[in-house]
């Protein structure tokens, strides 16, 4: 197994003469840039620039929830999640899952927080770098580039419209700066500079490649409908670089499957067994409400649910997976008779959602009503999270934080092989090359066809399965629509369905939305009383009140906010 890079919560920008998270916090004990101005002062700054992609620095808006990776917060505003728990535990979080949020929503401010910081530390490490002379460390500063692109990316793609910092302009900004429309152009610049400069090969498990880097500017052309470019540059990467995918889809949600070939690029997080802060703190509310866990939120929906059912040809049921539920136990107590579903059902399922009767991630069988937090009268169904609770007997890849939550030790896989051959197939649906993305989308589905099922107690398949490979998308149009449900079954509950479903365009998520309200309420009957109309500006967040209120005014709001 590769050396992996640990890097988390040292206090490096504690040492810095900068404001990291654009507040008006002197820095502590500051170190001069010069001390610094050397390889291990380079590294020792970017070990704290990988430490910012936890989300977790300083007081990010006073919520620690909204700021981890996976942007969990956000999946439920989608159709796969809903936000779990009792309605009124994090109200704040309830408005965005019910569309009644506001620009003063604490969630908003916590994750622009923490990703600013995340990309100020970057700049902190490019202000070192450019004051040393004599010395090659182009790799580093490709590093540091890398990182920086992340964190705006994730901006862009969250707000819209963030402001660019630069390197020049990053020490004094406190929110200063204008944000004229996208940075779409930086972000693709820092990407650039990255694949011309990173090695092929990383000694350290976590940190960026060039074939990272490339895969990443393929996403971001993707997310601007570039899709000649992106299909190029991910095409490279299927066909020349070092990924392939996990023989088992669990592998990619579990400790031993960490750094595997089928990561792009994960955030690497650890755990001990006991009190950790190296964990997922952001998944501190993400697990189900039974065996000392905490604390039943993030739970998949009935509408994805259904989206797992398949005809008798092992295919997805594209445009009639609503028509009917899948077997559910909403309203049921553990104790009554539960029928489990009978027809036919894509495996993917049973790693991705706890349904009762089920085996649920090595803790036994999934008893219904009994680990699930919440009561009829709340909105969040009767379905567990699967993909980010760690396994049973994973001892060391789990933690607790100081009130007993829990922290899981298993790395977060911002991008995994298997996202990068489903873009490239979409790139390739929209360009009309339906056989390359018939190609794409049918290895995905045969490693999901011959990896091992989840099983019943007597070792027998726990359900129905049954998938197989589409023979022939017969149009374009039936093409993208298979490939984007595809992703859909493939990557729910990672955090990516909000932002497909926004960059596929606002009058789609709407039509996807208010579809989606309709059949969740046919099993949850008080989530439609209970939702506002979703608006078609939401397809970006808006920029969080108190970020404009630092700026003087000088940050514009998103229209329809």
């Amino acid at each position: 197994m590769k050396k992996k890079i640990f890097y988390y919560f040292l206090p490096i920008l504690a040492f810095i003469a900068c404001s990291e998270d654009f507040t008006e916090t002197p820095a502590v004990g500051a170190l001069s840039d010069e001390a610094l101005q050397n390889p291990q002062g380079v590294d020792l700054l970017l070990t704290g620039t990988y430490s910012a992609l936890t989300g977790v620095v300083n007081n990010n808006g006073g919520n620690q929830f909204a700021v981890g990776p996976d942007n969990w917060w956000l999946d439920v505003m989608s159709d796969d999640a809903h936000k779990g728990s009792t309605d009124g535990d994090q109200l704040d979080l309830f408005l965005l899952e019910t569309y009644a949020f506001t620009p003063a929503n604490p969630y908003l401010l916590a994750r622009w927080e923490a990703l600013y910081a995340g990309a100020n530390r970057a700049n902190a490490v490019l202000n070192v770098i450019n004051g040393i002379e004599g010395e090659d460390i182009s790799a580093k500063e490709a590093e540091a580039r890398f990182l920086r692109s992340y964190f705006n990316f994730e901006l862009q793609k969250i707000y819209g419209n963030p402001a660019f910092i630069s390197v020049e302009n990053y020490a004094n900004s406190n929110f200063n700066q204008p944000n004229p429309g996208p940075i779409w152009g930086e972000v693709e610049s820092d990407l650039q500079f990255a694949i011309d400069n990173l090695p092929d090969v990383q000694a350290e498990a976590g940190r960026p490649t060039s074939w990272t880097a490339k895969a990443f500017l393929g996403k971001a052309y993707l997310f601007q409908e570039k899709w000649q470019e992106a299909f190029n540059i991910l095409q490279d990467v299927i066909q020349n670089g070092p990924y392939a995918l996990n023989e088992e889809f669990v592998a990619n949600f579990t400790a031993a499957g960490e750094n595997g070939p089928e990561t792009v690029f994960a955030v690497q997080f650890a755990a001990d067994g006991g009190q950790s802060f190296n964990g997922n703190v952001g998944g501190t509310l993400n697990f189900p409400n039974a065996l000392g866990f905490c604390c039943g939120f993030y739970v998949p929906t009935q509408d994805l649910v259904n989206a797992y059912k398949t005809g008798d040809d092992g295919l997805p049921l594209l445009d009639t997976y609503a028509d009917s539920d899948i077997a559910n136990d909403y309203g049921i107590e553990s104790d009554q008779p539960f029928t489990p579903e009978t027809g036919p059902l894509d495996p993917r399922l049973d790693y991705t959602v706890g349904r009762r009767g089920i085996e649920y991630n090595g803790f036994g069988l999934h008893p219904g009503k009994e680990w699930i937090r919440n009561s009829f009268a709340d909105i969040s169904g009767p379905y567990l999270p699967k993909k980010n609770v760690y396994q049973a007997g994973e001892d060391e890849n789990k933690g607790t934080g100081a009130w007993g939550q829990q922290h899981s030790g298993v790395n977060y896989n911002v991008m995994r092989f298997a996202g990068v051959l489903l873009m490239a197939a979409e790139a390739a649906a929209e360009l009309g090359d339906l056989d390359t993305a018939l190609d794409y989308v049918n290895r995905v589905r045969e490693r999901a066809k011959n990896m091992s099922v989840v099983q019943a107690e007597d070792g027998s398949p726990a359900a129905n399965y049954n998938i197989d490979l589409y023979t022939s998308f017969p149009d374009q149009d039936f093409a993208i629509k298979a490939v984007r449900f595809e992703r859909r079954l493939e990557l729910a509950m990672e955090g990516h369905r909000y932002f497909d479903l926004a960059r596929w365009g606002a009058g789609y998520m709407k039509n996807v939305i208010d579809e989606y309200i309709a059949n969740e309420t046919s099993t949850i009957p008080n989530f439609g009383p209970k939702t506002s109309p979703f608006q078609q500006h939401m397809v970006i967040m808006p920029i969080p009140t108190t970020a404009i209120d630092l700026s003087g005014g000088i940050l514009e709001q998103n229209p329809g906010y």
